[in-house]
């Protein structure tokens, strides 16, 4: 029999529609229950392609005896932390206050006031891993409840304070202590924390960091300091070589399990791999090296391929696992191997044919299982995540073939092996459209247009196609008369905008506004800010979580640091520069200066989760500026420009008087193309030609 979850759209909430729990959807309903019984509440966050939540849902959640308990002592609220991120956010930092740490499925004990008192991530169904029985957490809250429950309600009051008090906890520093031995200084932080051997930062678990890396790749073209783009090209380089990255189908996963980033969570996300692709992009800027170009047209491709949905949007996930088994549609076992690779067998003297593992197989399967690195016995857990363990140049000498032979037979297994894939059974496919990872991924497709002009115009321009019809497709889906909302799925939108959604829509508007010279766009950008402004602003300088009509939740947040995608904050100050010196609102640039600067010393401190704000503070030490092309030729004159990348730079072109933008005034001439180098509130004189105009940029 169905619970109330059956009536949701999203696929994390319908996973659980049939579990025997009672669950409630995230709503008013369930806590004005609670407060008419005086019970207590489970909130359980989770999404769609998380395997401890499906572990814990097929161990506790569908077991009878369990659910019996938990509908008779609690009410019971399931959330998909991607619908509702300021629920998980405001629960995750109170079970990170409360035991230390954090994760998925998070289970958090509420009172009937929305207040957590204590909570936890993952229960085994019987006592292990040095932690409780969830069935003897359930016993243990249910007894606090039942006999100290002023102590819980004074717990509860405690933790809000402190969440509340976090929030607004910002470090001031002054303007003039910021210059480039702070962005030295950022950098040298970076690289301490940097694997000088495997790339990436940190150890296992680790996460592609792309914030970080295009920090470092950015911090090269300022400085020309080398180590910087070493550690930011070892660790794309690593990453594109490993099991993380689906060798055949393109596309990151979350991230990996080990060191070597051979082993993924497999689990693909839509915002990994927008973030992915900016960053290829700026690897591709500075090296002009094609494997970056190969690997951003794989990932869109990916994309493209298994999270469009019909209508026009980007599904969130793909789910780690098919048939109940972590990673198996991506894994091969050497019988599956042998079988899916083994064509082309040389028809002469077998005593010739290629080896491997002591059995006669095809020349083709051998050089492609030792460009993966594939192992009879497997190289993890009994079966092989394909990943690439010898170069093309080195499997090409081993076998005694050209590299361009190599490569062929390569390409022609991996074409197979993605055919023999799409027999198998897929992952599940998390289904809604995000506002904000949508932005994200449209942001990247407009990266990807400017990136590859000129070495593939025809691909170049297909991607800003995209993202241009995609943009119509946002502002149709998620653009109503109340305002922006967050989640979309089959042609219903729900759910009030986060900032997050706001500010990368914003940032979204104004990339493609400038890749595609349309100024409607930015006159968009600039009255979605205002909106953000009036709705979302914080006393001190920065911006809530949550609008100011949202009122389901105890805390507003003010997040600054990157998680798993850059600080809406961050993505904010950026939008109002940029849109300040389009729109000339200096209040707007004085604000984004302001929250920029008040972060420096928690920047230079906490390099790696303020990575995006690194970057705007390395732009501002280099003053940011828009530069402005008119006339005829304008369009190819700026393409020249943005292929040398100046990233402190927001380029636009127009070729029409009528202006909807007040920096555009009075730039335009009637059969003449200028180029204008603005900072601040001020223009150089104009030039006639890119490299003039570079010129300008560079003194």
């Amino acid at each position: 029999m169905a619970n109330r979850l059956i009536n949701e759209q999203s696929p994390y909430l319908l996973q659980h529609a049939h579990n025997p729990v009672d669950w409630y959807p995230w709503g008013n309903e369930a806590f004005d229950r609670a407060c008419k019984e005086n019970k207590p509440l489970i909130v359980s966050i989770g999404y769609a392609a998380c395997h401890w939540c499906h572990v814990m849902e097929h161990e506790s959640f569908e077991d009878e005896d369990t659910a019996a308990y938990m509908n008779e002592h609690f009410i019971c609220v399931k959330v998909d932390r991607e619908e509702h991120p300021d629920v998980d956010h405001m629960y995750m930092d109170a079970v990170q206050a409360i035991a230390g740490n954090g994760g998925w499925p998070l289970n958090v004990f509420v009172t009937p006031e929305r207040a957590p008192f204590y909570g936890g991530t993952y229960y085994p169904p019987r006592q292990a891993y040095s932690r409780p029985s969830w069935t003897q957490l359930l016993q243990r809250m249910n007894e606090i409840w039942t006999t100290q429950q002023d102590e819980v309600n004074a717990q509860s009051e405690q933790i809000l304070k402190h969440l509340r008090q976090a929030s607004q906890r910002i470090t001031a520093s002054a303007e003039n202590a910021v210059n480039e031995d702070t962005c030295r200084k950022i950098t040298d932080s970076l690289l301490k924390q940097a694997d000088k051997v495997w790339g990436g930062f940190g150890n296992a678990p680790k996460f592609p960091g792309t914030m970080a890396v295009s920090y470092l790749l950015e911090h090269y073209h300022y400085t020309g300091y080398k180590p910087a783009l070493d550690q930011a090209l070892l660790s794309l380089d690593r990453m594109i070589a490993g099991g993380i990255y689906d060798q055949i189908g393109g596309g990151f996963a979350r991230y990996s399990t080990d060191r070597e980033w051979l082993a993924p969570h497999f689990e693909k996300m839509l915002y990994d791999n927008a973030l992915l692709v900016l960053a290829l992009c700026d690897a591709f800027v500075v090296t002009r090296d094609a494997k970056y170009k190969l690997i951003v047209d794989e990932t869109i491709c990916f994309v493209e391929r298994e999270l469009k949905d019909t209508g026009g949007g980007y599904y969130c996930a793909l789910d780690a696992d098919s048939e109940g088994v972590e990673g198996k549609f991506y894994t091969w076992t050497w019988e599956e191997w042998t079988e899916a690779t083994s064509f082309g067998i040389v028809q002469d003297d077998t005593s010739d044919r290629p080896q491997a593992n002591g059995e006669n197989i095809s020349i083709n399967a051998v050089i492609a299982a030792s460009y993966f690195g594939i192992k009879k016995e497997g190289n993890w857990e009994g079966t092989n995540i394909l990943h690439v363990a010898k170069s093309i140049e080195v499997v090409a000498a081993e076998n005694g073939l050209t590299i361009d032979d190599t490569t062929e037979r390569i390409k022609e297994v991996k074409r197979r092996l993605l055919a023999r894939r799409t027999d198998r059974q897929r992952p599940q496919t998390d289904d809604k459209c995000l506002l904000s990872w949508n932005a994200l991924m449209n942001a990247a497709l407009s990266k990807a247009g400017i990136t590859f002009n000129e070495a593939d115009r025809q691909l170049a321009e297909t991607y800003l196609q995209r993202a241009e019809e995609h943009m119509a497709w946002m502002l149709t889906a998620f653009d109503t008369q109340s305002g922006m909302l967050h989640t979309w799925k089959n042609g219903v939108a729900r759910i009030p905008a986060k900032l997050d959604d706001y500010a990368y829509l914003i940032d979204a508007l104004l990339q493609l506004g400038s890749a595609a010279g349309s100024q409607s766009f930015i006159v968009k950008a600039s009255s979605l800010l205002e909106v953000v402004i009036d709705e979302f602003g914080n006393e001190g300088g920065y911006f809530y979580y949550t609008s100011s009509s949202q009122k389901d939740i105890p805390v507003r947040k003010v997040d600054t640091y990157d998680g798993a995608q850059p600080s809406a904050n961050a993505v904010m100050a950026r939008n109002l520069l940029t849109c300040g010196l389009l729109m000339s609102r200096t209040d707007w640039c004085e604000r984004a200066e302001s929250m920029i600067y008040n972060l420096a010393e928690t920047i230079s401190r906490y390099s790696y989760s303020f990575g995006y704000w690194a970057m705007l503070l390395q732009q501002q030490v280099r003053q940011v500026k828009t530069i402005i092309c008119s006339g005829p030729g304008a369009v190819e004159e700026m393409r020249k420009m943005q292929s040398k990348w100046v990233p402190e730079a927001y380029f636009f072109t127009f070729d029409k008087e009528i202006s909807e933008l007040p920096l555009l005034e009075n730039k335009f001439f009637a059969g003449k193309m200028y180029i204008f180098v603005c900072s601040g509130q001020a223009c150089l004189s104009p030039v006639n030609s890119a490299s003039d105009a570079l010129q300008l940029i560079s003194h």
